[in-house]
């Protein structure tokens, strides 16, 4: 049983191969409207399980793995940005407060039966807004395609004052939630997940200590 990442984020399949594992990549075609009246919570499993559903229907023997990340400000859902000026609201939206991200991780196989959900919450407070700073940032045109218009990772890391949880989480992969649900369905993680944990091998992940 091989094991598919529904995704063709760059940054999924980079925290995925730091769990040791051998997998494919099939981009899921899902496409993510979200539903009236659930919570972005609710949204983020919605659409993790139903990529790797999409997925799992092509490839019925495989192992599929589907995520999906969403921000949570004052009780609603934030998305990715339709273009610079959006991601410069966001981002002002942001600054000197909040918010919640959610990622949903999914398995599924038909072959097995196996359709499991679950999801990782990290409380992130965002810097004060700093104009020049931010009109930098949107310039760099990393914001696009990124939920909430940052990229911890990245250059955004530096709008970020603190987190309260797991790291891979905001990224977009909260890999002990992921090596959690492998092991649930009998699929092994060759590597030591606390160990990784402490040498936080990725982009800007040690100056999160939490």
């Amino acid at each position: 049983m091989q094991l598919v990442l529904a995704s063709g984020s760059p940054r999924r399949k980079e925290l995925l191969a730091l769990l040791g594992l051998s997998f494919d990549i099939c981009t899921s075609e899902f496409p993510e409207h979200p539903v009236m009246g659930w919570s972005p919570l609710e949204q983020a499993k919605h659409f993790a399980r139903e990529k790797a559903r999409a997925v799992a229907r092509v490839r019925p023997g495989d192992l599929i793995l589907g995520s999906d990340t969403v921000i949570e400000l004052d009780g609603q859902l934030l998305g990715k940005p339709l273009d610079l000026a959006d991601a410069r609201t966001m981002l002002g939206r942001l600054a000197g407060r909040g918010h919640q991200v959610h990622t949903g991780v999914a398995v599924c196989c038909h072959e097995l039966g196996i359709d499991r959900v679950e999801a990782a919450t990290t409380h992130v407070t965002m810097k004060t807004d700093i104009d020049d700073a931010y009109d930098l940032y949107v310039a760099s045109r990393e914001p696009l395609g990124k939920a909430g218009a940052y990229a911890i990772q990245g250059l955004g890391g530096e709008f970020v004052e603190r987190i309260e949880g797991d790291y891979t989480t905001v990224v977009g992969l909260p890999l002990k939630l992921v090596a959690d649900l492998l092991r649930s369905v009998g699929y092994p993680i060759p590597v030591d997940i606390e160990e990784l944990y402490r040498r936080k091998p990725y982009p800007n992940w040690s100056g999160f200590a939490v």
